[in-house]
C-alpha cells in the first residue's frame, strides 16, 4: 500500500480500547503527521522503550491503523511502519444502545481530548521560541449560541468546509509554510 486511504471509520469496540491509550495515539499521530518510520525512531521520537514501542506499533497493526512499509527497508532485518488512513472517524451515537461500544468511545474520546490538551499547552511553552509574527497569528477561542438542531448542524457542515480547505491546501510541505495544528469542537450543552 503507497498511499493511505482517506479515512478509517471505526464501528468496533477493539479498535476503539486500542486508540483509547496516550502513546498509540501519539505513535498514530507522528506516523500520519511526519511519515513512515522505524519502531526504533518511534521510541526516540516518543521517550518509550525499544520493547514498549514495538507492542504499541504491533496493537495499532493488528486494528488496521498502521501497515509495514517493506519498500522503505535497506535489509531484511529493518521493518518501517506508515499509517493506514489519514483520519480516523466515528459515529458516537451508534454506540448509544451498546454499553461496551458506548465505554470503549468514551474511553478513546477522553484520550484524545485529553492529548488535545496537551498539545494546547506545548504550544504555549513553545511560543518563546517562535517568531512573533507566527504567535500573533495564532488564536485561541470559543464561543456559545442558541441554535436549532437544524442550525447546529449548520454550524457543523461549514466548520467541516473550512477544515476541508486548509488541510487539502497544506497537506505538503512548501517553502514558507509550517505546521500549523487546529482543533474544533462542537457540542450541545444540557439544560438545566
Amino acid at each position: 500500500m503507497n498511499d493511505p486511504r482517506e479515512t478509517i471509520d471505526l464501528h468496533d469496540a477493539g479498535a476503539m480500547r486500542a486508540l483509547a491509550h496516550p502513546m498509540r495515539l501519539r505513535i498514530l499521530g507522528l506516523l500520519r503527521v511526519e511519515g513512515p518510520s522505524t519502531v526504533g525512531a518511534l521510541a526516540a521520537r516518543t521517550g518509550e522503550a525499544p520493547g514498549s514501542a514495538s507492542y504499541h506499533v504491533a496493537t495499532l497493526a493488528k486494528h488496521g491503523f498502521v501497515v509495514e512499509a517493506p519498500e522503505l527497508a535497506r535489509d531484511k532485518r529493518e521493518r518501517w511502519w506508515r499509517a493506514a488512513h489519514l483520519i480516523t472517524s466515528w459515529r458516537t451515537e451508534e454506540f448509544l444502545e451498546d454499553p461496551e461500544a458506548h465505554a470503549a468511545s468514551d474511553a478513546m474520546r477522553r484520550v484524545v481530548l485529553d492529548s488535545y490538551h496537551r498539545e494546547l499547552l506545548d504550544a504555549i511553552d513553545a511560543e518563546a521560541e517562535l517568531e512573533p509574527e507566527w504567535v500573533a497569528a495564532s488564536d485561541s477561542s470559543d464561543g456559545a449560541a442558541r441554535l436549532t438542531i437544524d442550525e447546529f448542524r449548520e454550524l457543523n457542515a461549514e466548520l467541516d468546509a473550512v477544515r476541508e480547505k486548509w488541510w487539502a491546501v497544506g497537506r505538503q510541505p512548501r517553502p514558507g509554510t509550517r505546521a500549523v495544528r487546529w482543533m474544533t469542537h462542537t457540542f450541545p450543552r444540557p439544560e438545566r
